[in-house]
């Protein structure tokens, strides 16, 4: 996908040489336009649809709308859920524009194929389990006691009581950890819904029952990590490994502890540990404006599933009746 951005700069010959390193600079400004997971996600969609064209003979790049449109309906039958579909669709989008093109998938034909995807597909997303206290508890009462063991056991403590989504777990360096008092101060530098960088500073607080600045101290300290990535790999015989890692362990690490208690491992993800917090948190009556420091959500809305999950029988308004 990166490929396509030099052409925002294809007119350089047009312009004076003194301006050819600004011209540069802005074609790096313009790679760092998305995250680098939704630009990785946009060139695997592309790549498919590109792959696609080929084996129809068709065109993908610029791509007609009849052809997007076909594709639509292909992976549609194939099975692809609306929300894959849509991500289809933006990856052909944002390839058309780095290539300075006018997008296909603004016509006509095009949204009303997504739209009636939706209609026949739906839209409902599939809930992953939510890793709650009480499991978390369990998962980490159970874990290995080498190096990996620690590693995962602090991983799922800061996990859940930082409401942290996966991708901000793996990012998070030894600088960002402030211990204090009451527990740590942890400091995100960036998130999906920060991706200009403002940061934010989450309070964690320390465990009764497991605690997640003990947990954290305890693997810091079996890895002699001082600086740097915080959650690195781990190899065979407990060698750590350098560099960080991937936001994807992060889900396998849970889904591993999920099985080890006998739960289905495929209904728990990453998002699990950032779920149960705010499930267990709404079931002890938390403030959702508490809530959200914690999580750093924008909108209330969002948060009153969490609420509405763990309220469901609370008071019920059926109570009694039968």
């Amino acid at each position: 996908m990166n490929a396509h951005v030099p052409s925002l700069i294809a007119t350089e010959d047009s312009l004076p040489a003194t301006l050819r390193a600004a011209l540069e600079r802005a074609a790096d400004l313009a790679r760092a336009e998305k995250a680098e997971a939704t630009k990785r996600a946009y060139g695997s969609d592309f790549t498919i649809f590109r792959a696609w064209c080929a084996d129809h003979g068709l065109c993908a790049l610029p791509a007609e709308p009849a052809a997007i449109a076909a594709f639509i309906a292909a992976e549609a039958a194939r099975g692809i859920k609306c929300a894959t579909l849509g991500r289809r669709v933006a990856g052909v989008r944002h390839a058309h524009k780095l290539a300075g093109l006018p997008s296909p998938t603004d016509d006509e034909r095009v949204k009303a194929v997504m739209r009636g995807a939706r209609r026949t597909l739906g839209v409902a997303p599939v809930k992953k389990s939510a890793a709650t206290a009480d499991k978390v508890l369990a998962m980490v009462a159970g874990n290995g006691r080498g190096l990996a063991g620690k590693r995962d056991r602090a991983l799922l403590l800061l996990g859940f009581a930082l409401a942290a989504r996966r991708s901000e777990l793996v990012a998070l360096d030894v600088a960002d950890l402030e211990e204090c008092p009451e527990g740590l101060r942890v400091a995100i530098r960036r998130s999906k819904t920060d991706q200009e960088g403002a940061g934010a500073v989450v309070a964690v607080c320390r465990g009764s029952i497991a605690c997640p600045v003990a947990a954290m101290k305890e693997w810091l300290a079996a890895a002699g990590i001082t600086e740097g990535p915080v959650f690195r790999r781990v190899g065979k015989g407990g060698r750590l490994l350098p560099g960080r890692l991937r936001a994807q362990s992060v889900a396998l690490i849970v889904k591993a502890a999920a099985a080890r208690l006998g739960l289905d491992p495929a209904a728990f993800s990453g998002h699990s540990l950032r779920a149960g917090f705010l499930t267990s948190a709404a079931a002890r009556g938390a403030s959702l404006f508490k809530m959200m420091d914690v999580s750093r959500h924008r909108s209330v809305d969002t948060l009153r599933g969490y609420v509405r999950d763990a309220d469901a029988f609370r008071d019920h308004a059926g109570a009694g009746l039968l």
